[in-house]
């Protein structure tokens, strides 16, 4: 029998499935290929959607899920977890349980706790699950500006809700879209102590879907090759300001990330993400 390859750092990826290729699982699938890792992808929802919206979303059954999750780490070395949008609570409920088992690993949080215009009362279940539940194990969580107010709902400020989204237990939090002007946007990291870095990007002038996504799988793919959680921060941003940038337009609704943007500069002598960005 051929020796286990240990040198293919391997990320965990749990997200829903989009067919239009914008984000879920196809998006840490890509992103994680392209940065060199190998991507074990667990689908949690089905969804109907094009490039403009979700048309409806089918959660994999909770014993399902758990089965392809303890699938996964019982056979392969995974490095690093990406968590993205898990359907209901119960799904938040059993890898909250899962992950208890596996303390060493990075956990990366996209909290997405709703995909399209689904009913309120199960996106708020769904939010008060993760901040209970997953947040506390969670290395970095990457919310947007969103996002962070929407789990910090008693912040005031931007730092306040940062705080509040810390006091939950997880190491950092990557608060993106924290500032905008007509030329850059801005992101925050912070810790428990406050506020570590700001991240200052020349705004893009493309309409994508899916940067969320590839910011949070990027930023696991970087922790799984053994990067430092602030270089893993930033080089996942530089990776996904590029992918952004070199969005396609494919269907009649928002563009595509590019992730394998480097694939295509290859022609011209530059190298992959790792150096050429």
């Amino acid at each position: 029998m051929t020796p286990i390859d240990e040198q293919v750092p391997i990320v965990l990826a749990l997200a829903s499935h989009d067919p239009s290729g914008c984000t879920g699982i196809q998006a840490d699938i890509e992103t994680c290929a392209s940065l060199g890792c190998h991507c074990t992808s667990v689908i949690t929802a089905l969804c109907a959607r094009d490039t403009r919206d979700v048309k409806d979303i089918r959660s994999i059954p909770t014993s399902f899920l758990i089965e392809q999750v303890r699938a996964v780490l019982e056979d392969l070395p995974v490095k690093a977890v990406k968590l993205g949008f898990l359907g209901q609570v119960s799904h938040v409920e059993a890898i909250h349980t899962i992950l208890q088992d596996y303390p060493h690993l990075p956990v990366v949080l996209e909290p997405v706790t709703q995909l399209g215009d689904g009913p309120a009362a199960k996106a708020g279940a769904l939010r008060d699950a993760t901040k209970s539940l997953l947040l506390p194990l969670s290395t970095l969580a990457t919310p947007d500006l969103v996002e962070a107010y929407e789990l910090a709902q008693q912040g005031d400020t931007l730092d306040a809700c940062a705080q509040e989204i810390l006091e939950y237990g997880g190491e950092y939090t990557l608060i993106t879209g924290s500032r905008r002007t007509q030329t850059h946007h801005e992101n925050r990291l912070y810790n428990k102590k406050g506020l570590v870095r700001e991240y200052r990007w020349e705004r893009l002038n493309v309409l994508s879907h899916g940067g969320g996504a590839t910011l949070s799988a990027s930023i696991s793919a970087y922790l799984a090759h053994g990067l430092r959680l602030l270089d893993a921060v930033e080089q996942g941003q530089n990776f996904t300001w590029h992918a952004l940038a070199a969005s396609r337009r494919l269907g009649m609704g928002h563009s595509i990330p590019n992730r394998l943007f480097w694939a295509d500069r290859n022609q011209s002598g530059n190298r992959g993400p790792g150096g050429g960005c």
